[in-house]
């Protein structure tokens, strides 16, 4: 497994789908990780340091596992199927090792909260991985940085999903 840190959280301009930038430790590769809106504004919370009054469901799922008497040992990303990616929560608890399936963008964002390591398979990373220089000013053309909505935007945007969902949209 390869350790990486999370560069950053932007949205491809090309189709305005937010995505994640996973850069090896002590390497080049930058494994590139399209996620939704949703988690995308979470990790962007969690980069932020921005505090809501009450849990998000991150927060919430960290304080769980804490109260449980485990502890996040470490997420993994660990393969590419039809163009999913899927990974795992590694979790000790009583010295026993739990493992369970996450989707990648919930995986870093609980591990951002509680400080846990974000690993990549090597295979995967050999095969997705992309030697990329992480361009950090404004003036980057092929992303853009975001920024955590505001409490108005979240509103506004639940309100668009209100509006918009019918009952046959959550299946039978």
């Amino acid at each position: 497994m390869i350790e990486v840190v999370l560069r950053a959280v932007r949205v491809d301009v090309g189709s305005s789908t937010p995505l994640l930038l996973l850069e090896e430790v002590g390497g080049e590769r930058v494994l590139p990780i399209f996620i939704g809106a949703p988690e995308a504004a979470s990790i962007a919370y969690a980069l932020q340091g921005v505090e809501s009054p009450r849990p998000m469901s991150h927060d919430l799922l960290g304080n769980v596992i804490t109260a449980l008497g485990s502890k996040l040992f470490s997420v993994e990303i660990n393969e590419l199927v039809d163009n999913t990616f899927f990974a795992s929560l590694r979790l000790v608890q009583l010295n026993e090792e739990i493992i369970v399936s996450a989707r990648p963008s919930d995986a870093v964002a609980l591990a951002l909260r509680v400080g846990a390591p974000i690993l990549v398979s090597d295979d995967l990373m050999a095969l997705e991985g992309k030697v990329m220089q992480l361009n950090y000013d404004d003036d980057d053309e092929e992303y853009v940085e975001l920024e955590a909505p505001s409490e108005t935007d979240l509103v506004e945007q639940l309100r668009e999903f209100l509006d918009q969902v019918r009952p046959e949209d959550f299946g039978s």
